[in-house]
């Protein structure tokens, strides 16, 4: 694994590292991921001309077509938690663009459904085609053992980040994050 030496590290608090990486080293590394992915998908906005719920949207719709699912734009609402108004004029935004159309529902006469252009598709594909293969590169680069680490890993911090904090669940009558996180293996 690539890493910084110890003292680059921005968690100065801690106590330096050896020749391993530290939890506070791949902390940081994770931050540098996530800021790297932000960054991305700042250049990728900017070069398709899209806000981030523009791109979300998109995202989500070229997802569902691959699994041959339609998508209303109640969907796309539930989705991006965002209002009804809110989705008809980012539907209205992506259709003006060509990168959405609407289409008539296959079974429900009142409805239409929102699906990405072949365009829209291509221009995802040239876009982020690189980057994806590289990161395929490098998840294809590990050994199983080291698969179920990463595994192990990221589902444990996502269901780190997505536990409430003690006082929120208080409220809510729910569980604090001072129980453990359950680690589950996602495919």
């Amino acid at each position: 694994m690539a890493q910084k030496p110890a003292e680059d590290s921005s968690g100065y608090w801690y106590p330096t590292g050896g020749q391993h990486a530290t939890s506070v080293d791949v902390l940081n590394l994770l931050r540098e991921y996530r800021e790297a992915e932000a960054k991305m998908r700042a250049r990728t906005r900017s070069s398709m001309r899209m806000n981030e719920n523009d791109l979300l949207a998109l995202r989500f719709l070229l997802q569902q077509q691959r699994h041959g699912k339609v998508v209303v734009q109640k969907d796309l609402g539930e989705r991006l938690n965002i209002s009804s108004a809110s989705v008809t004029g980012l539907v209205d935004r992506l259709v003006k663009s060509g990168h959405v159309e609407r289409r008539p529902h296959p079974t429900d006469r009142r409805a239409s459904i929102i699906a990405p252009t072949v365009e829209s598709d291509r221009e995802v594909r040239e876009t982020l085609g690189v980057m994806h293969q590289r990161m395929i590169a490098v998840v294809d680069s590990l050994s199983t053992e080291e698969l179920d680490g990463v595994a192990k890993f990221l589902s444990g911090m996502v269901g780190s980040v997505e536990a409430p904090a003690p006082h929120d669940a208080q409220k809510a009558g729910g569980v604090t994050d001072t129980e453990p996180v359950k680690v589950v293996h996602r495919s």
